[in-house]
């Protein structure tokens, strides 16, 4: 591997800009080299004045270079130094509380023991645990920017046949401070020291197990992908099953009839139950392709270094990768599928119709929900957290996970409606084969349709207003609330409309004209808000990234402009459902059928530039792992709160204040380079 690969590959993503500028030296060199007047043309001297004056050039870019890498070293050394001071400092008062409390009453001793240092023991580690991580990757800046000095100056060496390159290395950079100085070495020295006898009682290798630093890539499981690739290769043909069996009547019947079965499938009966069904299996189908499409968001992430794990605030020794997130979307879809073939062919297979749509949510229930610590506990544990703190908004403090959930959900409006209908529909259905009255659930159900229906925007409202109360800040928080409230008006027109629809076309219905209104303004609302503030497009100062911003993560301008019409387009498919409904060329249901999925697929793109807008934050900040912080935070405070969310240095010890919930900083991790890898023989 060149060491050009190398150092891509194992950079800090939010420090990138303060590594060595390997490539631009190298390209430096090499037209030097390329641009050199011919030896046979000119004469000695000449060519002598032009390296002199490359190098005079060259060598001042690599005083500038060492001089950014000295300062960014420093700046983090001293931070590092700040924070294990603090984390010794909370260590020790916990410690002492907890020593305070063994002198009292057996029962004062217990609930001493229990409720406050057990609790913050816990936090304590978790806080080691990530400064550890941030102590690896300042250490692997130091090697690698070294390492990148000393391959470049003997690039230049082997190239110009000198060895200025060599005596400039000794000179300046091996008696530079970022080289010389060791303090980071016993940083982490002192650090597994304090975790293995103050934390561990003295079992190095349970310490050095938590502090365990993760891989240098996604490592993949070749059981995991044997799984991706059995459960999609059998998802495929399932689907193309049911495509064949539920689309083509005539093929169900010749198969039918073939293999002995009376040919009266389901569909063939002379009953209208196709709404019902779309209805009862269009919800499940909307999970299983959400989680397809965020397994990929997460390769395209990883794959293009927006840290996820960060913005997330996950384990970042602990986390799902994209083949765990495809592997469970291909199960349940295996699963979807099945549960159709059985209602396709129910009456050959003698179960009662309606049974499976019931048996299918119920497994999928079951897997979010089972207590044990099976199926993948501790990410199905996070995600129920996190979608709890969502529908809880706003008693919550708010994360970029939490609000990011809560915007997925506001992609997922279909699936609230039908869950509506789904139990409405086992509630009043008299019969398990047939269903009866399609519409009954929708006509007569108004009201709850129109909750449900609000539900998404709702979370996000009391989120937005949580921030704004937390913060004090109108803008963007109050803002981005408007937007969402004007969803509520939306639903409720649109209800409207539905109820005072006489059916007569010399009737005019205002509530139409009303929804169309607001359907015209929450789109151009929320469209404006996609591109401008969750995208951060449009960037008066782009450059050569015309209409995007100055800075971007992924390879393709391309990708960029599709992204942006292909949101405008679905922005506004309510247009293109209104239109075919009105005239008569589709119904309502089939309509949101199609449209429902595109929405989960428009949400998909949003999440590839929403998260690298929050990634290009982090490293204008320079973030790399989470700040956990272990002091009581006063609520009340709010400049500090808004210091500890956006500002790199923002956690300190604030022992003296008390009643309030700890909070998380979002940081992230990155690669590193592996303990005795060696760089040596790379070029």
């Amino acid at each position: 591997m060149k060491f050009a690969e190398h150092l891509s590959a194992h950079i800090t993503p939010e420090w990138r800009k303060q590594y060595i500028n390997y490539e631009e030296m190298k390209s430096m060199l090499y037209a030097a080299v390329e641009q050199a007047p011919s030896a046979e043309v000119v004469e000695p001297e000449i060519l002598s004045r032009y390296f002199a004056k490359f190098d005079e050039q060259f060598f001042s870019f690599c005083d500038k270079e060492l001089a950014k890498i000295n300062t960014f070293y420093s700046e983090k050394l001293a931070e590092a130094t700040r924070k294990y001071a603090s984390l010794k400092s909370e260590l020790s008062d916990a410690q002492d509380v907890q020593f305070t409390g063994k002198s009292k009453s057996i029962k004062s001793n217990i609930l001493r023991k229990k409720n406050v240092p057990a609790r913050k023991m816990q936090e304590i580690k978790l806080a080691f645990s990530e400064f550890y991580l941030s102590l690896i990757l300042l250490q692997n800046y130091q090697n690698l920017n070294f390492t990148g000095f000393r391959k470049i100056l003997k690039k230049h060496d082997k190239l110009l046949d000198v060895d200025y390159g060599a005596r400039w290395r000794i000179e300046h950079v091996e008696s530079s401070h970022f080289y010389n100085n060791k303090d980071i070495d016993r940083l982490i020295r002192e650090t597994e020291s304090t975790v293995t006898q103050e934390l561990e009682g003295g079992d190095r290798q349970r310490a050095m197990k938590r502090l365990r630093v993760p891989p240098l890539g996604e490592y993949q499981s070749p059981w995991t992908t044997f799984k991706v690739g059995l459960f999609s290769g059998a998802l495929i043909v399932l689907i193309i099953s049911v495509i064949l069996s539920g689309a083509s009547p005539r093929i169900l019947f010749h198969q039918t009839f073939y293999m002995g079965f009376s040919p009266t499938g389901v569909f063939h009966k002379e009953r209208d139950d196709w709404r019902i069904v779309t209805r009862l299996y269009r919800g499940p189908f909307l999970i299983v392709e959400f989680l397809f499409l965020w397994g990929i968001n997460i390769y395209g992430w990883r794959s293009s270094g927006v840290n996820h794990v960060l913005i997330f605030e996950m384990d970042p020794r602990n986390h799902l990768s994209e083949q765990h997130i495809i592997e469970i979307g291909a199960v349940f879809g295996v699963i979807w599928c099945i549960s159709v073939l059985s209602f396709l062919y129910s009456d050959q297979l003698s179960i009662p119709a309606y049974v499976n749509p019931l048996v299918l949510l119920v497994v999928m229930l079951l897997f979010v929900l089972n207590p044990t610590k099976t199926f993948r506990h501790e990410a199905r544990f996070w995600a129920l957290r996190v979608m709890g703190k969502a529908v809880m908004a706003p008693f919550f403090y708010v994360t970029f996970a939490d609000f990011w959930v809560a915007d997925q959900l506001n992609s997922l409006v279909t699936l609230f409606t039908d869950f509506q209908y789904f139990v409405c529909f086992y509630l009043t259905n008299p019969s398990w084969s047939v269903g009866v009255d399609a519409n009954y659930c929708v006509a007569n159900h108004m009201g709850i349709r129109a909750f449900m229906a609000c539900l998404p925007p709702w979370f996000r409202f009391a989120q937005c207003m949580r921030r704004y109360r937390d913060t004090k800040e109108a803008f963007p928080h109050v803002v981005n609330a408007c937007k969402y409230a004007t969803s509520f008006f939306v639903v409720m027109f649109s209800t409207l409309n539905k109820v005072y629809d006489t059916g007569s076309e010399s009737d005019e219905n205002p509530f139409f004209y009303l929804w169309i209104c607001a359907s015209l303004l929450s789109s151009c609302y929320a469209y404006t808000w996609d591109i401008k503030l969750d995208w951060g497009l449009f960037d008066p100062k782009a450059g050569d990234n015309k209409f995007l911003r100055e800075e971007i993560v992924y390879s393709s301008t391309w990708f960029y402009y599709f992204a942006i019409v292909e949101d405008f387009i679905l922005r506004f498919g309510w247009a293109f459902l209104i239109s075919m409904t009105e005239m008569g060329y589709a119904l309502e249901n089939s309509m949101v059928t199609v449209l429902a999925p595109l929405e989960v697929f428009r949400r998909f793109m949003w999440n590839f530039f929403r998260l690298e807008n929050e990634h290009l934050n982090n490293c204008g900040k320079f973030r790399a792992v989470r700040d956990i912080s272990v002091a009581p935070l006063d609520t009340s405070d709010q400049t500090l709160i808004v210091r500890m969310m956006d500002e790199e240095d923002g956690v300190t010890n604030r022992r003296k204040r008390k009643n309030v919930p700890k909070r998380k900083e979002e940081q992230q991790r990155p690669r590193f380079t592996i303990e005795g890898e060696s760089t040596d023989d790379m070029d």
